[in-house]
């Protein structure tokens, strides 16, 4: 069976850099696609999922769930998914080098977990070390690679924030403040992402003609990259908060508090582009048969309620799917055809599904293997969706300041011309969520 492009996977010929063409170099057109832009998306993506998953992989070792181990081989098989990536640019060589300075890291990390655990505190001390010893090779090896288009200090900054995320996440959840911990993520998640447009961006401006002389930090780029970035954050919460509410965790009800963040980042992103009627018309679909439907699904799994499981898994690979699949080929006029979208929105339900499927039978590592999956569809998601956004309306992204919104007739008279944080940045985005966020404790559930 052909597969649709919205389907393709973010590796591939993203990382076999091939000579200038000249195809890409006026850039006349605005789009989401050139040689720079993907190579931005495939460190968005994989930087990214590095970060969820040595988040995930320190808790599950605090808490000594049996997931722990094949959490840690995820995070392991996503650093050697990155030496591809760097190898592309630099060579084999190059590579190898990368891995040899990233890999030993995520052992790290998990090894700090697992003394926190034990109360070992010179175990705590080594771990630390070793991530702070990272910090500074990778930093190094950056610059040096970059030609210092990446300077060495920056570079340093960027990954000890990084680090300092991911423990602050984990020291937090330890001290039981689950409120903090979750805005750390969340905090941790945009962090990345930049750390991804600042990597992509030197590579870029010390190789031009490798890139066809295209830049990863279009107006288009920006676009893609914040869409891929709630997708992703969407689905990490997604998964954790199913299997937290089938675990009965007690910070169940604050991984639904972020995922309500990342709705009303959601929210306010549709909302920029398309007006308020719209940004209410996502959220409704959004929440009622899919946010809603997965915490009920878990629910129902824990009362060991088939019945229910069945229908709420009806309600989001095909009530959820179809209704969101038909209201984004509405919003961007037929640019992302309903049949595509419907058919991406249940492939991931789908993912969701199955990790937590398999994770609630015990089969871990195929519960991780479907989350791999998953989370590198968010990637496709934020390319299509954002590509059928900016050929729908290409004045807008060109790269100068907007004058109107695009009219589809979902907006109306409440469309704006001063929330340009979709376009603009990574950020701007996160921030212009922040005035509808609203805290929604769950009753939490608890294994019978």
């Amino acid at each position: 069976m052909k597969k649709k492009k919205w389907l393709a996977p973010v590796l591939g010929l993203v990382l076999i850099v091939s000579p200038a063409t000249g195809a890409y170099a006026a850039e006349t057109t605005p789009t989401v696609k050139t040689p720079a832009s993907d190579l931005r998306a495939t460190f968005d993506y994989l930087l990214s999922e590095h970060y969820a998953l040595a988040v995930d992989t320190m808790i599950k070792t605090y808490d000594g769930n049996k997931a722990a181990p094949e959490a840690a081989k995820a995070l392991d098989q996503n650093a050697k998914d990155m030496e591809p990536a760097i190898a592309s640019v630099y060579g084999e060589e190059g590579g190898k080098q990368f891995e040899a300075i990233f890999a030993p890291h995520n052992a790290a990390t998990d090894d700090y977990a697992q003394a926190v655990k034990d109360g070992d505190k010179a175990a705590q001390d080594a771990a630390t070390k070793e991530v702070d010893k990272f910090v500074n090779d990778m930093a190094a090896f950056l610059s040096t690679a970059t030609g210092g288009k990446l300077p060495e200090a920056g570079a340093k900054q960027a990954l000890a924030e990084h680090e300092a995320d991911v423990q602050q996440v984990f020291d937090q959840y330890v001290a039981k403040d689950y409120e903090g911990a979750y805005k750390t993520y969340l905090a941790g998640f945009e962090q990345i992402f930049g750390a991804g447009k600042a990597i992509s961006g030197a590579i870029v401006s010390q190789n031009p003609d490798k890139f066809d002389n295209t830049k990863p930090d279009t107006a288009a780029a920006d676009l893609r990259s914040a869409l891929t970035m709630l997708g992703s954050e969407h689905f990490a919460l997604a998964t954790l908060s199913m299997e937290k509410g089938y675990d009965g965790d007690p910070d169940y009800d604050y991984v639904n508090w972020a995922q309500d963040q990342n709705t009303a980042a959601f929210k306010a992103a549709f909302t920029s582009i398309y007006g308020a009627d719209a940004g209410n018309q996502f959220e409704k679909l959004w929440t009622t048969n899919h946010i809603n439907a997965q915490a009920d699904l878990a629910a129902a799994t824990v009362a060991k309620n088939t019945d229910n499981e069945q229908k709420d898994k009806t309600r989001l690979t095909n009530t959820f799917a179809n209704d969101f699949g038909n209201f984004l080929a509405t919003a961007t006029d037929g640019n992302l055809p309903a049949k595509d979208a419907i058919a991406a929105v249940t492939q991931h339900e789908t993912t969701v599904t199955d990790t937590f499927d398999k994770y609630v039978s015990g089969d871990y590592a195929g519960s991780y293997a479907s989350y791999r999956e998953g989370y590198k569809l968010m990637s496709g998601i934020g390319e299509n969706l954002g590509g059928a956004i900016v050929t729908q309306s290409p004045d807008k992204f060109s790269d100068t300041m907007p004058t109107s919104m695009p009219n589809t007739g979902m907006g109306g008279s409440e469309q704006t011309n001063n929330n340009l944080a979709i376009w603009i940045s990574l950020s701007g985005i996160i921030l212009a969520g922040a005035g509808f966020i609203i805290f929604r404790q769950q009753k939490k559930q608890h294994r019978q």
